[in-house]
């Protein structure tokens, strides 16, 4: 089934090459059925890249996705054309009392900042009380899912001694979750970060769950109880050659990178970048929207944690 997308979005013609079914709002509005609805707040300055991404992400599931674009009021992206941010991204201001099936919080390029310091902290903490009423499940991403297990549960992060960059082995310790159907005991998801969420904080807090982890990179997926919340501290949304492009960025700007670790074939950058995480961000995704968001959301989207 496909996703619904607002008409000339341009991750529609990327999509539709890898034959994903995409539906414009036009078409859409000639059925009748009840799509989940879905927003995404993209705090990543790579807009159009992080849209295409997620979105084919949630491409593979039989259930119809009607998806919104939010962006922060308090700081414009300097990356993204200022016509494609009218075109098709909305303020909280304009989406605030309305409610949502799901709703999806990008990574952002601020994790060297204490919470406080970003520029647009406020808004995104008015935005997570929000999402505890107006959306029936969120998932965190990244810095998105630091900030949220942050402002949520008094978390912190920790500055590491150098960046954990590349693509790492996790192991799953929670294999009853729906969140896992289909998955192996082992599974591989990229992660590019210079901070990190301790266990130790997390296992104080009785609401909250680690169910996945890897040996090197650390946390990887914390739920809570009830489903309502996932923080997710890789990037399994990545395309194959997303962590290339990060490290030729840093070593043309003189940065002098580590090479991302167990990505490129035989650790060489001159080789080409190894796919190994697609079908784990696949089922994530999938499952989230399965059980997390589809089977248990109100069919009346106005009920929503009422």
């Amino acid at each position: 089934m496909p996703i619904k997308i607002a008409d000339g979005l341009p991750a529609q013609k990327v999509l539709e090459n890898e034959h994903i079914f995409v539906m414009t709002e036009y078409r859409a509005l000639h059925q009748d059925i009840r799509p989940l609805k879905i927003i995404i707040l993209n705090l990543m300055p790579t807009k159009i890249a992080t849209e295409t991404q997620i979105l084919r992400c949630l491409s593979n599931t039989p259930l119809q996705i009607e998806v919104e674009l939010l962006q922060t009021s308090t700081y414009t992206s300097k990356n993204t054309p200022q016509e494609h941010l009218i075109d098709f991204y909305k303020t909280f201001d304009e989406i605030k009392d309305q409610k949502y099936d799901g709703m999806i919080i990008t990574g952002a390029p601020v994790e060297n900042m204490e919470f406080e310091e970003v520029e647009y902290w406020d808004e995104i903490c008015e935005i997570f009380e929000w999402s505890k009423t107006h959306v029936h499940s969120t998932f965190h991403i990244c810095w998105g899912a630091q900030a949220g297990l942050y402002y949520h549960y008094g978390i912190p992060k920790y500055q590491l001694p150098e960046k954990i960059f590349g693509v790492f082995e996790h192991k799953l310790l929670n294999r009853k979750s729906r969140l896992f159907r289909g998955y192996d005991d082992t599974f591989y998801a990229p992660h590019s970060r210079h901070t990190e969420v301790k266990a130790e904080d997390i296992e104080k807090v009785p609401e909250l769950k680690i169910m996945a982890v890897s040996d090197k990179a650390g946390v990887y997926v914390v739920g809570n109880e009830s489903g309502s919340q996932f923080f997710v501290t890789g990037h399994s949304e990545y395309d194959v050659d997303t962590l290339a492009t990060e490290y030729y960025r840093d070593l043309n700007a003189g940065k002098n990178p580590n090479i991302p670790e167990n990505y490129f074939e035989d650790d060489n950058p001159e080789n080409e970048p190894v796919l190994k995480w697609r079908s784990h961000g696949q089922l994530l995704y999938t499952n989230w929207l399965n059980y997390f968001v589809y089977q248990t959301t109100p069919f009346d989207i106005k009920k929503v944690n009422e």
